[in-house]
């Protein structure tokens, strides 16, 4: 069964299998694995959620349509509340139980989206290792000897495993990012303020991001879809506008000059690979002067941004430090060295930061980086716990602070059979934009998904701008017909080509400039019909339907996946004198018969 959002929903829509038998066939007992857990839901009542999830697909057969998460299991990272359960940030003197759950957990279980657990995490979100936790250093899921990276360690590995299909965890610094490069999976990094913050326990609170962890880019981008939205309860949240330009046939990413691999020959290798790929897909390299990047990381690791750690969690600090993870609580302390001139000092620096970088997106349409320099034991991260960590956050350190979205993607699988990721960085509101090209990367890596060892899904187009609509077409507007370009010019993307279900008859009116069908439904003597489906901005929607002549009409089209879409229909009373062309299976047969 595979755990992939788009391949749940497929086999729910035809009967293959049922939430219930998702969350049966969930991996539970995996010792090696367990501290990837701090909590996790009992069996009886996922089995339950799942059970009135079905109980909601028999008396409204369109609940999949409706919910777009339907059934899917998903984990959150241990500072991320949940109704009920515990919050304990990985410290069990903090623990607390909400009576709330956080706006985007809220959210996803909206869209039908089965919670199984919260997972384990640097201790207050402040690690890149996944070694900073009294319930255990997470392991790497391809070797258990290396550290799967922080501090959203357990969500990560929750995915990569299959023990979820996505889980949400948190960035600050590379959180969201460094665990999705070590174990092979996607980490989505949204614009800050984009998924509200409520109900998460704040790192730093001004440039904390709830992130997506997915074993592809399409089921993170779906979750973001979910998830995003202005949340008047965080007062960090925004409304921020998504991009809908993609990017140029012949796009420039830009590259450090001087690239940092802490004498890791294989990453730097594997570097050089993804960056082959880039080109391979019409990209332009373009070499960037990176140095004030990490001048922008080092004042968020080093300077005065710690203090927003401490002011995250003072009240339980003055009290419990002692109860802390001796590296967290060694971290937090330095905040006392920095005092309120410093942090404006630090604001004015931070505001030049971000002016010197401007320049990179008047050379380049997205940066390209590492997504980690390197990879370290769990060994060697413990037994020197400062150096390694900040060596991680060389290239992911920088995007918060200096307000950028970014995608974490897989790149391939080195030789020691540990793999190896890059991160796509661009100005905020290009989430979507990244994320296109993140997919369209991934896609031609040829890696399974995880470490499940599954072939990548067939491409799923990313739809720019966000809200969009999906239209079932059938004559005139499909690929290189005449009326396609009403679709194009609009920004619509095709989807994928496919068929209806044998229900549909289609005929070739009489007197129609260009030519085009009529199609219908028709349970009795129908068949199966060659279509296309476009994704199309929903800005774009009204002008788009509004141009469509009687007597052509949009309707609900049945796909052979069982899936509904609205598409073109045609009314009946116009088939009279129609000559049926059902026998040929699509338009373009009968568009080639007749130039025969």
């Amino acid at each position: 069964m595979s755990m992939t959002i788009s391949s749940l929903l497929a086999e729910y829509r035809i009967g293959k299998c049922t939430p219930r038998d998702v969350v049966a066939a969930l991996p539970r007992d995996d010792e090696a694995y367990a501290c990837a857990w701090i909590s996790r839901v009992a069996p009886e009542a996922l089995a339950e959620r799942a059970r009135r999830l079905e109980e909601m697909l028999r008396e409204d057969a369109r609940a999949i349509e409706r919910l777009p998460l339907y059934g899917v299991p998903f984990a959150v990272k241990d500072n991320i509340d949940v109704a009920g359960m515990p919050t304990t940030a990985a410290c069990p003197a903090f623990s607390y139980v909400p009576e709330r759950s956080a706006t985007a957990v809220e959210k996803l279980e909206a869209a039908g989206a089965i919670l199984v657990g919260k997972t384990n995490m640097d201790q207050f979100a402040t690690g890149l290792v996944g070694t900073r936790s009294p319930y255990g250093a997470v392991p790497n899921a391809f070797n258990r000897a290396y550290i799967s990276g922080g501090s959203s360690s357990g969500s990560a590995v929750t995915v990569a495993r299959g023990a979820a299909s996505f889980s949400l965890g948190t960035d600050t610094a590379g959180s969201g990012r460094v665990p999705a490069g070590l174990n092979n999976i996607v980490g989505l990094k949204p614009s800050r303020g984009l998924i509200s913050a409520r109900g998460v326990v704040p790192a730093c609170q001004s440039l904390d991001c709830v992130c997506v962890f997915a074993l592809t880019v399409p089921d993170a981008v779906a979750v973001f879809n979910v998830a995003r939205g202005f949340d008047p309860g965080d007062p960090w949240s925004r409304e921020l506008e998504l991009s809908n330009s993609p990017l140029p046939e012949g796009f420039r990413f830009a590259v450090p000059a001087a690239l940092e691999f802490h004498g890791d020959a294989r990453a730097r290798q594997a570097f050089a690979d993804a960056l082959e790929r880039l080109k391979r897909l019409g990209g332009q390299p373009v070499e960037i002067d990176f140095a004030p990047f990490l001048d922008s990381a080092a004042l968020l690791l080093e300077g005065p941004w710690v203090a927003e750690r401490l002011a995250a969690v003072r009240p339980f600090i003055d009290r419990h430090a002692e109860q802390m993870h001796p590296v967290v609580r060694e971290v937090i302390a330095e905040s006392g060295k920095f005092s309120a001139a410093d942090l404006f000092a630090g604001i004015t620096r931070m505001q030049a930061l971000r002016k010197s970088t401007e320049v990179v997106w008047e050379r380049a349409d997205v940066l390209v980086v590492p997504t980690t320099p390197t990879v370290y034991t769990i060994e060697q991260c413990l037994a020197e716990p400062f150096v390694h960590n900040r060596r991680l956050g060389h290239y992911a350190g920088c995007v918060n602070l200096l307000d950028l979205a970014a995608c974490a993607v897989p790149a391939s699988m080195r030789a020691d059979g540990l793999p190896s990721g890059i991160t796509l960085i661009a100005p905020a509101g290009r989430d979507l934009v990244l994320a296109d090209l993140a997919q369209r990367f991934h896609q031609r890596t040829g890696l399974t998904l995880g470490a499940l060892g599954e072939s990548l899904p067939r491409p799923d187009p990313i739809a720019l701008g966000g809200d969009s609509v999906r239209v079932v077409v059938v004559g005139a507007h499909l690929s290189g017909l005449p009326l396609n370009h009403q679709l194009t010019k609009r920004g619509a993307r095709l989807e994928k080509k496919t068929r209806t279900t044998a229900r549909y008859r289609l005929f070739a009116l009489p007197g129609s400039v260009p030519p085009k069908p009529g199609m219908v439904r028709d349970s009795g003597r129908g068949a199966a019909l060659e279509v296309e489906v476009w994704r199309l901005p929903l800005r774009q929607y009204g002008s788009f339907v509004a141009g469509i002549p009687s007597p052509l009409s949009i309707g609900r089209v049945e796909l052979e996946d069982g899936e509904w879409v609205q598409g073109f229909l045609c009314e009946g009373w116009a088939l009279a004198g129609a000559e049926e062309i059902t026998q040929l299976g699509g338009w373009r047969a009968f568009l080639a018969r007749s130039h025969d």
